[in-house]
């Protein structure tokens, strides 16, 4: 018996070719790319794409069921039906009731066969605030992420907190060791303009002056450090935040040149300020808590670091000299400019971070 042509639903008159997909034999249009696939084909793809034990069957997890399309079904000559391909994940999949085949467009394949993938990271995405996360935010003032899973143990993040703490507490509780340590390893602007003590660019970064200045930036480089060195690496991560450390400190420096002022600082708030420009570049799909008072509200990380930048504006308006407030905002400018630098790089080591960028992931806040 021959078997019949096949014609692609959407280009109607091109013929399909049988390839390899994934260990399945499935047909694909040479003009559009697009991909049919029989009944279970797709689950066995998907399975085998993402490294899965069990059988994933996507048919039984479809999202939102959409109008009639235009496609028809080309084994049945039948309507199919559209739908989105998961609850919160907005690209659609086209599906004949007859004989149960599937059709991906070619520009949406790339996310169907990350369906598991993408399922469980909006899952984590999606979690709502919870009365645990209010109480934990009303008396630390310091957000509640949600993100997805590092793939790998942040080892340089882990280093970088215990080398930080570890100072702190060998000098932290005693006057004449913090002394001592300031006038040797914090950044002292009249001993850098005049040629020396330049490795204080760095070592300011690992000091602090009291226990809360370091728990908040520590806090803040245990929640967000893990996903930048996931993406970037980790010796990369540990280059990119010193640098932003540096610049960080040498912003400050000319604004209190300019102001005709002295400077000594120590913390790592520029370096973080720096991870943040990164963080809101490429995890935009993230999201962290801002307690408005008493009521606590999921932010994207865009409209956090806004409001974030905003309270250290207002802060060098007052006039207020105790924080550095320039060395804030030079860190997070760095972090930007290397995040735009380093994007598309990025962003092409690690898919599942690309496929939540687009528009079709819906993320709840």
């Amino acid at each position: 018996m021959t078997t019949p042509q096949l014609y692609c639903p959407c280009c109607k008159d091109q013929t399909l070719q049988t390839i390899e997909l994934h260990g399945q034999q499935v047909d694909r249009c040479q003009r559009c790319n697009g991909l049919w696939f029989d009944d279970k084909e797709l689950s066995d793809a998907i399975a085998h794409s993402s490294e899965l034990t069990d059988p994933y069957c996507i048919k039984q997890s479809f999202g939102e069921k959409l109008e009639q399309h235009q496609y028809h079904c080309h084994r049945c000559n039948q309507s199919m039906q559209q739908f989105h391909l998961l609850k919160d994940y907005q690209v659609t999949v086209d599906k004949c009731g007859r004989c149960k085949g599937i059709w991906v467009d070619g520009d949406e394949a790339e996310q169907v066969l990350a369906a598991p993938k993408l399922q469980a990271a909006l899952a984590q995405l999606n979690q709502k605030v919870c009365a645990k996360s209010w109480l934990f935010q009303f008396f630390t003032q310091m957000p509640k992420e949600y993100n997805i899973k590092p793939h790998r143990k942040p080892v340089m993040t882990w280093a970088l907190l215990a080398l930080n703490i570890v100072i702190y507490v060998l000098y932290g509780f005693d006057d004449t060791s913090t002394e001592w340590v300031f006038v040797h390893f914090a950044l002292d602007s009249i001993s850098i303009l005049d040629g020396q003590q330049w490795w204080t660019l760095l070592s300011y970064q690992f000091l602090h002056g009291g226990l809360i200045h370091l728990a908040g930036n520590m806090y803040f480089l245990w929640i967000i450090g893990d996903n930048l060195e996931d993406a970037l690496g980790s010796w990369k991560f540990l280059a990119v935040y010193l640098l932003c450390g540096v610049v960080a400190a040498l912003v400050e420096m000319l604004m209190c040149y300019l102001a005709d002022r002295d400077l000594l600082m120590v913390g790592a708030s520029g370096a973080v300020a720096g991870l943040f420009g990164m963080y809101l570049l490429w995890f935009r799909h993230a999201s962290l808590t801002f307690m408005f008072i008493v009521w606590q509200k999921k932010l994207n990380p865009a409209w956090y670091f806004a409001i974030w930048a905003a309270l250290n504006i207002l802060g060098l308006l007052s006039e207020d000299l105790s924080v550095a407030y320039w060395a804030h905002l030079g860190g997070l400018a760095a972090g930007i400019v290397v995040g735009v630098m380093l994007k598309q790089k990025v962003l092409a080591q690690n898919p599942l971070l690309q496929l939540l960028q687009r528009p079709e992931a819906r993320i709840l806040r």
